[in-house]
């Protein structure tokens, strides 16, 4: 069962997310340089996408049953391999309707899949799953914008929608095997917002999306007009801040954390020191470096909350806690890309980068009061199976 699962999940995370992280990044340039679009108009393009995602995952996905929900997946996977290819037909208006469209359609995929991944008994084989599928996700992150920079090297920004069509229609066979849990009545009284590994799984997802949503809405703009590198390149350096975030994801997926707080900890330190170096630089070497320190927590950031959520309820209870949690990401791509694009506009992109320092310290002091819960559960499954090996050697 285990290899199966694992050829499913990682397989379609792969399509998906490389598909989809491609419209995030490549959405700012085609609309910036194409459409003429201003920062403020390219970050409400790029929070409609997002809106998208939150209505189908928060409002739809996480209300449905099990087998309602089953048939929902497969019906987005294929409405978004219809989808994606009209990007590439889309003028200054239509592209508005096709990025709310798209989103969603994603929307009910990724949540679902995590779902499918939390499904086994064992905790850490349960974990092990959970961390090769942010593998997965960051193995796409990198082989994506490898791909882009190959497609923009030869065609313009419009034909890299065509290019990926293959990894949606991958997406929407790979559907009809994703497995979903039963589930019962207990379902609906699910308590999701007053459980501690979920408080803890949304602030240490803030502590990255934030910045992470800037980055990838602004990212290549700022490197296109302040550092003066081609699109090409733009993509390039998207896929050096993805593969210190598939180093960090290859560390998580052979050791398991013990300890979510030393892990969310260091990712915030991390997400710092990137920022202070974007803020301060004034080279492409200077700013690709920030990159490659700020894909590290990028890497630990997402599965450490996956794993929260994985140890702090019952399997019954994840799709629930899973949607919700997928809901505030969107969130945060909504609300993130809308105000930095007002902010940019008045303080310039660089400087943007320094205002999330603060943000983001502020919310380390407050992961610090629920993230002990979830590494507690660890040291009490510990606390047992050590009594139970004990009570064996003694029989």
């Amino acid at each position: 069962m285990f290899i199966q699962m694992l050829t499913v999940i990682v397989s379609m995370t792969f399509a998906i997310r490389a598909s989809n992280n491609m419209i995030a990044t490549t959405l700012p340039l085609f609309s910036k340089y194409y459409f003429h679009f201003t920062q403020s108009e390219v970050g409400i393009l790029s929070a409609l996408l997002s809106l998208g995602t939150f209505i189908t995952s928060g409002v739809i996905n996480s209300r449905l049953q099990s087998n309602t929900r089953r048939r929902f997946f497969i019906i987005s996977s294929v409405a978004y391999a219809i989808i994606l290819p009209l990007f590439y037909f889309t003028n200054s208006l239509t592209i508005w309707i096709v990025s709310l469209l798209a989103g969603l359609s994603l929307g009910s995929i990724m949540p679902n899949i995590i779902t499918y991944a939390g499904l086994l008994d064992d905790r850490k084989a349960r974990e092990r799953l959970l961390s090769i599928y942010t593998l997965a996700l960051s193995a796409s992150l990198v082989a994506g914008p490898a791909i882009e920079t190959a497609v923009l090297t030869h065609f313009t920004i419009p034909y890299v929608f065509l290019f990926f069509e293959p990894f949606a229609i991958l997406s929407a066979i790979l559907s009809f095997f994703i497995k979903f849990p039963e589930e019962n009545s207990k379902s609906a009284r699910v308590s999701v917002f007053n459980n501690p590994g979920f408080k803890t799984a949304v602030i240490n997802i803030l502590a990255y999306n934030i910045p992470f949503s800037v980055i990838l809405t602004f990212g290549g703009i700022y490197a296109v007009d302040y550092l003066h590198v081609s699109f090409a390149e733009v993509t390039a350096l998207f896929s050096l801040f993805f593969t210190t975030s598939l180093l960090a994801r290859i560390y998580l997926s052979i050791r398991p954390p013990q300890s979510v707080r030393l892990h969310a900890i260091a990712a915030i330190s991390m997400t710092t020191i990137g920022l202070l170096a974007i803020l301060f630089s004034n080279n492409l070497i200077i700013f690709s470096i920030a990159l490659l320190i700020l894909g590290f927590p990028h890497g630990l950031t997402y599965p450490l909350s996956v794993i929260s959520i994985s140890r702090t309820f019952k399997p019954y209870e994840r799709n629930a806690a899973n949607s919700i949690f997928f809901a505030i990401m969107m969130i945060i791509g909504i609300i993130t890309p809308t105000i930095s694009g007002f902010v940019a506009e008045l303080i310039g992109i660089k400087y943007l980068f320094g205002t999330l320092i603060p943000v983001i310290l502020i919310l380390l002091i407050l992961l610090n009061r629920y993230v002990g819960y979830v590494d507690k559960v660890v040291l009490e499954e510990t606390r047992k199976n050590s009594l139970s090996i004990s009570k064996d050697s003694k029989a």
